[in-house]
């Protein structure tokens, strides 16, 4: 299985001015297509996993070749990461979860500001580079973080909610003010799919 490039349902300008087009553009065709490029890569070099899903690779790690399992975690993560990251997007500002969700965000995480909250300081706080994530566990909700491309999956967690950190999905419009670019994230969440990731996770 050759993987590529994804396509956005939405312009690079689409998410301006919370994110904006010449992030957009380098961010999907540079640093997402690196990831692919390298995953392919080292795939070539374990033939008898050509035949994998990239969600089989990430789930099942430690049952890797030695020689391949480092540039399919980072690189199969930052693939994986990062099409999760596009398809929670949007241009229609101003959505909010469905009720099934909203329901849930209450019962485990009190109401909706007090989770927005712990989701933006688990982004904010993560250390170098990163994701913050609202995951799927055993049936309940919770906010955490993980390293660099690493993703809960690996874990045996569901991700429905994921924000990269990574300077390069913000340096270039907001510096070193991680804090505006979590704050302005917020507007363009696509809660309609973060939602189906949720029904998803139920089933």
């Amino acid at each position: 299985m050759k993987f590529e490039l994804p396509k956005l349902n939405f312009s690079y300008t689409a998410l301006e001015p919370y994110i904006d087009a010449q992030t957009m553009e380098i961010h999907h065709t540079k640093h997402h297509q690196a990831y692919i490029n390298n995953l392919n890569k080292a795939l070539e070099d374990a033939p008898e996993l050509g035949d994998k899903t990239l969600d089989y690779l990430l789930t099942n790690l430690e049952t890797l070749p030695n020689n391949v399992r480092n540039a399919i975690r980072n690189n199969g993560g930052g693939h994986y990461n990062h099409t999760f990251f596009w398809e929670i997007l949007t241009p229609e500002t101003g959505t909010a979860p469905g009720n099934s969700l909203m329901t849930k965000i209450n019962e485990d995480l009190t109401n909706m500001a007090t989770f927005k909250e712990a989701f933006s300081q688990a982004a904010l706080t993560r250390f170098g580079s990163g994701w913050a994530w609202l995951v799927v566990q055993e049936g309940k909700l919770s906010v955490e973080s993980t390293p660099n491309q690493d993703n809960p999956i690996s874990e045996g967690k569901f991700p429905i909610l994921g924000l990269d950190v990574w300077e390069h999905a913000y340096y270039l419009k907001y510096q070193n003010k991680r804090n505006e670019y979590i704050e302005n994230w917020w507007n363009v969440v696509n809660w309609a799919k973060v939602t189906e990731n949720f029904e998803s996770a139920k089933a």
